[in-house]
């Protein structure tokens, strides 16, 4: 009963060690298969260029023009 169980145990311990480690290996090569960060360049400043307006028209708005509504007659 006692072997039993301590194999059960050192079963349980090697199958933990071996997937951590299995684990571990996977994420080591996608660590090294990322690529070098670059360094970011500064944009070189411009210039400031004048400010642009524009012209902006108002549409002519129509006046509402309400008629009285059709009367309908159904035949009986």
């Amino acid at each position: 009963m006692f072997m039993g169980i301590l194999y059960l145990f050192l079963t349980f311990l090697l199958c933990f060690i071996l997937v951590v480690f299995v684990k571990l290996a996977y994420l080591g090569i996608l660590s090294t298969k990322k690529q070098p960060v670059k360094e970011e360049k500064k944009p070189t400043p411009q210039p400031k260029a004048e400010p642009v307006y524009y012209i902006v028209e108002r549409k002519k708005t129509r006046k509402a023009k309400y008629y009285e509504p059709k009367k309908i007659e159904f035949k009986e």
